[in-house]
């Protein structure tokens, strides 16, 4: 009787929600898709990924101990104690004056409120040094070099460091800036804000021209930009790579990744997406090419099913 009895009590256990057990098969049922959006967020305020992951834990679970923390994300105790301290002192986490020591993460949006103030406090220090920093370098002796234009690459890594080249090119550009990019790098740029300003350039005696492929998205995205010309192309067009040329001087190229799973919001892609600009003559002559003969297309009665091309005049 004492064995059944001992079984039943370890059945129970299994099934006790306090039970690491329980929480070890309890895991496969948070949803990933969800908190990898949420990390990936977290990333940008120079929170490392297990700091990130401990935090989380702590928020989604109360208070722990240190060790339950370790155990479940199989972390070295020290180094979970080390992170715990870190959290706490940019005020992330509070500890408990219990025995054993007990930790609880802040709400999390009051979490969000303190690294985005962080961070504006941060830029703020770094924009009043600015003066100062630019007038010490210029102090420092310089070499004398010649002033002559070169060739030069230029490859960027994930989507602020794109949008960043594309707005400079833009706010550079005098006379003309055309854009290649079927809808889902279309919807990138729309949501990064480019499009906002794109609008306005067109307002300013620069020459927009906007090239994307026929599918309700591209057509949504146009018509918030309500730019003066926009051309919609082959289906196809997602073979083609996306590019913005300015002035035939500057050529921002976006290079395909090959886990790309072409679905902007399910983020499935393994890697970080990548451009490459640069001022070659040659490339960028070549490209523009492209661009012209894609934008002159004529629609042929006989290529009716393949090629739509519409103007769009306001």
């Amino acid at each position: 009787m004492e064995v059944l009895k001992e079984k039943s009590e370890r059945v129970l256990s299994l099934y006790d929600e306090d039970a690491r057990v329980w929480k070890l098969l309890n895991r496969s049922k948070e949803p990933p898709e969800s908190l990898k959006i949420i990390e990936d967020a977290l990333l940008k305020f120079d929170l490392s990924r297990n700091e990130i992951r401990v935090y989380i834990y702590l928020a989604r679970s109360g208070m722990c101990k240190a060790r339950e923390i370790s155990d479940i994300l199989s972390l070295h105790r020290t180094e979970t104690y080390r992170i715990l301290r870190d959290l706490e002192k940019i005020g992330l986490v509070s500890s408990i004056l219990e025995k054993p020591l007990k930790f609880m993460a802040t709400p999390f949006d009051q979490t969000l409120d303190t690294l985005i103030r962080a961070k504006k406090m941060r830029i703020q220090f770094l924009e009043r040094k600015k003066k100062n920093l630019i007038d010490l370098w210029f102090s420092i002796p310089q070499r004398k070099v010649e002033t002559q234009k070169k060739e030069v690459f230029q490859i960027l890594e994930g989507e602020e460091q794109i949008t960043l080249k594309a707005n400079e090119i833009l706010e550079k550009t005098k006379e003309e800036i055309f854009v290649l990019a079927p809808d889902l790098d279309l919807l990138r740029l729309y949501h990064s804000g480019f499009t906002d300003r794109l609008e306005k350039f067109s307002r300013k005696n620069v020459k927009v021209r906007l090239l994307t492929n026929n599918s309700p998205k591209s057509r949504f995205i146009a018509d918030k930009m309500k730019l003066n010309i926009v051309k919609y192309l082959f289906s196809n067009i997602n073979d083609l790579p996306s590019f913005i040329i300015s002035d035939q001087e500057q050529l921002l190229f976006s290079i395909k990744n090959g886990d790309d799973a072409r679905d902007f919001g399910a983020r499935k892609r393994k890697g970080r997406i990548a451009s490459l600009w640069t001022n070659y003559e040659a490339f960028v002559k070549a490209l523009k090419t492209l661009f012209l003969e894609l934008w002159n297309t004529k629609m042929l009665p006989s290529d009716a099913s393949l090629l739509e091309e519409t103007e769009i005049t306001r």
